[in-house]
């Protein structure tokens, strides 16, 4: 008999922000499958768990995401119940879509438990709301690195530079130089206000810049991935809010 594949959003960082179900999964889980930048105090709930590090950062993956796929069919073809754990939420550039495919495609019985995407929670515990009715009315999330076999982005920067709502990206910090080259080729004011979000030992670190000097910012304050960059006006609302942490 096959066991059930579980995907659960571990939320944007520390336990407290995990969901109740995902919890609870983790308490009751036989194996679990992680991704790297899990908070350490999620796991410790993992209590008799096998754990499996299948993480990714930056230049280092632990496996492949094929990998991944095969071990999830695997473990589940051995009859085991598997929690998949994935930062932020599991569909959200998280590539849970893909391993919900190969599992159903291997007749594996799946299901998804919604975590709180970094994409909006990281913005508001740095004191940025993603929309404001003095700033902006809508946003755009978008990933700064395409898939290495990708010969040029399907974001097209000089496009969105048009916009007047709120810009996240996600996984750009490396590429923060020509994102915002590209946004000002667009038209983008370059005294748009922008900002860095980074993780540093489950503490975020906020700076605030302008779209002109964002990249220059990043590799002054020697701010490294994983973070995110916020573009738009929204970003002044952090002199007023603070830090939410």
């Amino acid at each position: 008999m096959k066991g059930k594949v579980y995907l659960v959003g571990a939320g944007p960082g520390g336990i407290g922000l995990i969901t109740v179900r995902g919890l609870e999964l983790l308490r009751s889980a036989k194996t679990v499958v992680h991704d790297a930048l899990i908070d350490p105090d999620i796991l410790k709930e993992c209590k008799g768990a096998e754990l499996i590090d299948a993480g990714k950062r930056g230049g280092n993956h632990k496996m492949t995401q094929e990998e991944i796929n095969e071990t999830l069919v695997r473990l589940a073809s051995e009859g085991k119940d598997v929690v998949r754990l994935k930062g932020g939420d599991p569909f959200l550039f998280g590539r849970g879509a893909e391993e919900v495919a190969e599992l159903r495609k291997a007749g594996i019985e799946v299901h998804v438990v919604p975590g709180v995407s970094s994409s909006i929670s990281v913005p508001e515990l740095a004191g940025i709301p993603l929309t404001h009715r003095d700033n902006a009315s809508y946003v755009t999330i978008a990933t700064g690195h395409e898939r290495a076999d990708r010969s040029e982005d399907k974001v097209d920067w000089r496009k969105l530079a048009k916009t007047d709502g709120t810009i996240v990206i996600l996984m750009g910090m490396s590429n923060a130089e020509r994102i915002s080259f590209e946004l000002m080729e667009g038209g983008m004011k370059r005294d748009t206000p922008a900002a860095a979000v980074v993780n540093e030992r489950g503490r975020y670190r906020t700076e605030v810049s302008t779209l002109s000097e964002l990249a220059s910012m990043i590799k002054i304050k020697e701010m490294k991935a994983p973070g995110i960059i916020l573009i738009g006006d929204v970003v002044t609302q952090r002199s007023v809010l603070g830090d939410l942490y």
